[in-house]
């Protein structure tokens, strides 16, 4: 016998998206709608697929619900499967476990919710599949939470259902603590997790595996988003693929301007970013930082005109397509370092460099935009200090440096 199912995880539907909302809120709310696309496209998918059921490994709201609305969305996304017969399995998860919800509506009789007390199993007999599973009652998991999933049942496909974080060694709290050799010796064919939001195929024997979240929510959740169809075949799992159903994309691009010498271009170098990733987007919506890095002359202006440089990049971005956006520019740069000639303090003239210095352009210009920047981030009560292209400012500095170099002041 030969059938599909869809594993997916982590959906956090209406999860907020505030860091967006404070900077551009049309741009925040085309991506909490992503959210709910990104529900429905899984749901679409299901059906269209013809997978026999539907596991979701926690974390389904990202918290109690903020009106009504939320639950009945995804009540009647759940309807959907359910007039086409397709059941759905879901264990909660820290974020939605059963202390965080105040509220609740009912599903459809072909939904199923692992009960908290402790694991149990669900058999899909026409299938040969047991499911085992168990939800979160608190955020935080019980000691004995994983010991209490039954040993499998011989003859069946046996999948275990599971939010956790494993052992921690990936960069998440260890919520359900595990390891894979906890697993395996379950005897289990297939551990649909939960709670990391990476997809990663932690093993394959027994198959282990993370779908990530369905929907990347910040920066840090780049890539394509969505579950995994696992294939089986006479009952045994022969095949895991990912399925991308994200409605928007995340992106982090890295530009190394090793040598730039002049600071107007790196908006059209960023433009040049943000089309790839536009590209690469296949017509999603797109939230994109961009991170400079590499030793530059320019590294001064950069820093101090970095609003600037943000505001014209993000420009061409809507030129790239409406929904093309600059979430951030990062300047990650430095200034080249020149290594001092090896000459005797005597053999220096001093008059001369300190009259090269000031009467450079270059230097009077770059001096008043770091000026300029550090005085933006001080206290107004304390900006008057700061005389920004004050002529009197840099003769000032000027003799400081000589009085230096000649070793007048230490």
């Amino acid at each position: 016998m030969r059938f599909s199912f869809i594993h997916a995880a982590d959906l956090h539907i209406d999860s907020p998206l505030d860091s967006l909302g404070a900077k551009d809120p049309a741009v925040a709310e085309r991506f909490a709608r992503a959210g709910r696309a990104a529900v429905e496209a899984l749901v679409a998918e299901t059906i269209a697929s013809d997978a026999k059921f539907l596991i979701v490994a926690g974390d389904i709201f990202d918290g109690d619900w903020r009106d009504v609305s939320t639950g009945l969305f995804f009540a009647r996304q759940l309807g959907k499967l359910h007039l086409e017969g397709i059941p759905t399995f879901i264990a909660k998860g820290n974020h939605d476990a059963e202390s965080v919800m105040s509220r609740a509506l009912p599903y459809p009789d072909s939904v199923h919710v692992f009960s908290a007390a402790r694991a149990e199993t669900r058999l899909i007999e026409a299938l040969g599949v047991a499911l085992h599973g168990r939800s979160f009652a608190q955020r935080g998991a019980a000691d004995d939470f994983v010991t209490t999933y039954p040993a499998r049942r011989e003859g069946w496909l046996n999948i275990g259902v599971l939010h956790t974080g494993l052992d921690g060694a990936r960069g998440h709290d260890p919520y359900a603590p595990c390891t894979v050799g906890d697993l395996s010796r379950y005897g289990y064919d297939y551990w649909a997790l939960g709670h990391i939001h990476a997809g990663e195929i932690v093993s394959r024997d027994p198959w282990v595996v993370y779908p990530g979240n369905l929907q990347g929510r910040s920066p840090r959740e780049t890539g394509p988003k969505g579950a995994m169809r696992v294939s089986v075949e006479d009952g045994r799992v022969v095949g895991v693929d990912p399925i991308a159903l994200d409605a928007a994309r995340w992106a982090h691009e890295t530009i190394d301007v090793s040598g730039l010498a002049d600071a107007s271009e790196a908006p059209a170098r960023v433009g040049a970013a943000l089309e790839r990733a536009y590209r690469s987007a296949e017509g999603r919506p797109l939230a994109a930082r961009v991170t400079l890095t590499g030793v530059t002359p320019a590294h001064a202006r950069l820093v101090a005109h970095r609003e600037q440089w943000e505001a014209d990049a993000r420009a061409l971005g809507f030129a790239i397509g409406a929904d093309c956006w600059l979430e951030r520019l990062k300047i990650d740069t430095s200034p080249p370092t020149e290594r001092a000639a090896a000459v005797e303090p005597d053999s220096l003239d001093v008059d001369a460099l300190i009259g090269e210095a000031a009467g450079d352009s270059e230097f009077a210009a770059t001096l008043a935009e770091l000026t300029r920047a550090v005085s933006e981030k001080l206290p107004a009560a304390l900006r008057p200090e700061m005389k920004v292209d004050d002529p009197a400012a840099l003769a000032k500095l000027v003799a400081l440096t000589r009085e230096f170099l000649r070793g007048e002041r230490q």
